[in-house]
């Protein structure tokens, strides 16, 4: 099964030779090592890099078991890459077996691969690759234990697109099962319902339960279990770790502080699960502490952790967009406008809300954005349309992404209409 992932392969490529360790990070089984080993090793070996120059290591091998000894991994790396007159490109997969040693000179210090690839930055002729995640060591901390020294692409799993690309067919069934089943690549090679439900609840009892748990010894892994349960069912909601404490305590009689919630959140964060969105008031230019949204880094995970049982389109298409816009690199927070509204004849203070705030950073890229299954009604088209509204000396542009085949189009307030699959299917749709 070979899925073209150019958006990544073209970002490795640009990272080329910039003199640090190119850190390939993302949830398990999203592809990293693909990206690496088969897509951006055939792009060497076609851009005129000799096989020879290219160095591969999978240290989850058991084959490879030698080199998680660092001093040996040092050892091998530096034979295989000794003339000073080529360039070496180093590819290393599930850095984190790699273990820590005692100096024979002095026991009081340890050599770590942090040591080894810091010491392979200092060769001038090296340029080195690495991607690592699992209970032991996530690929997060490798980050910041170089400090700067490290150049991070993270990689989601399978946008719409490039699952789109390689299924093609209907975009409305290709939607469908992509809503469903999601964009885990090993999921298009199972066959049938049965084996894709089976293989996304493996991942998270036999894959991600047991690097959480086992890396952070959690004293309560059926709370980790339930939290995971109340996250993916309340995808698109505001929560924070109190209510989901009194939540637990209220419906499952689980007694629990929303200390220890928190530090599970960040657990499941940390290992990519999840991300959150912050509330951020639009007119008072503010972040809020709490509560916020969170979202989780793949629906088909997400249908899978509660059994398939709450498979809403309405929420599962929010979630979708936020992984898309994350994934095209924006910053995204949920937005609350505040104001006074007559309401049944009486003035009332409302806060309304915007779905996302999107930001990448660049002059002329912020947006509003509204996610809606379907406008089918003056009530519901008001319900959109208000937020937006409420900004009138605002001239940000505003976006309405619905579930529908329509081209897009403007309205007479300015606000702009995108169907979910021109959003999807083409990187550049909310600049148009």
């Amino acid at each position: 099964m070979y899925i073209k992932r150019d958006y990544y392969l073209q970002r490795l490529a640009s990272k080329k030779d910039n003199g640090l360790v190119k850190i390939i990070t993302g949830v398990r089984r999203c592809g990293k090592s693909f990206l690496l080993f088969t897509l951006y090793k055939n792009y060497l070996l076609q851009s005129g890099i000799s096989s020879d120059c290219i160095v591969t290591l999978a240290l989850d091998n058991a084959l490879n078991a030698k080199y998680r000894d660092p001093i040996a991994l040092s050892d091998y790396i530096q034979a295989q890459t000794n003339d000073p007159k080529k360039r070496y490109y180093v590819f290393l997969d599930e850095i984190q077996f790699v273990g820590k040693k005692k100096l024979q000179s002095n026991p009081d210090i340890y050599v770590t691969f942090y040591d080894v690839l810091n010491g392979l930055t200092e060769k001038g002729n090296l340029d080195v690759y690495v991607t690592g995640s699992n209970s032991k060591m996530l690929s997060q901390d490798i980050v910041t234990e170089f400090r700067g020294r490290g150049d991070e692409l993270h990689i989601s799993p399978l946008s719409f697109q490039e699952y789109y690309d390689y299924v093609g067919g209907s975009k409305e069934q290709a939607f469908a099962d992509y809503m469903l089943y999601g964009g885990m690549p090993l999921v298009l090679s199972k066959q049938g319902d049965a084996e894709k439900r089976a293989y996304l609840s493996a991942l998270f009892s036999e894959t991600y339960f047991k690097d959480i748990s086992e890396r952070n010894s959690i004293a309560f892994p059926d709370v980790l279990q339930m939290l995971t349960d109340e996250l993916c069912s309340g995808i698109g909601s505001y929560t924070n770790s109190s209510k989901i404490a009194n939540t637990l305590q209220s419906v499952r009689n689980v007694k629990i502080d929303s200390e220890t919630i928190s530090s599970y959140i960040k657990y499941l964060t940390d290992a990519y699960l999840f991300s959150v969105a912050r509330r951020y008031d639009v007119k008072g230019k503010k972040y809020f502490s709490y509560p916020s949204k969170y979202y989780c880094t793949d629906p088909g995970l997400r249908n899978a952790c509660l059994n398939f049982r709450q498979v809403e389109e309405t929420h599962l298409m929010e979630n979708i967009i936020y992984n898309e816009l994350i994934c095209r690199g924006y910053s995204v927070d949920v937005g609350v406008v505040s104001g006074s509204e007559k309401i049944s004849g009486k003035q009332t203070y409302v806060m309304r809300e915007i779905d996302f705030v999107v930001n990448a950073g660049k002059p002329g890229e912020k947006f509003y954005l509204q996610s809606a299954l379907q406008i089918d009604s003056d009530e519901k088209r008001e319900q959109e349309l208000r937020p937006f509204l409420k900004l009138k000396n605002d001239f940000t542009k505003r976006i309405i992404i619905t579930k529908t085949m329509m081209k897009p189009w403007t309205d007479d307030y300015g606000i702009h209409h995108i169907g979910i699959y021109d959003f999807l299917l083409n990187r550049n749709s909310l600049n148009m």
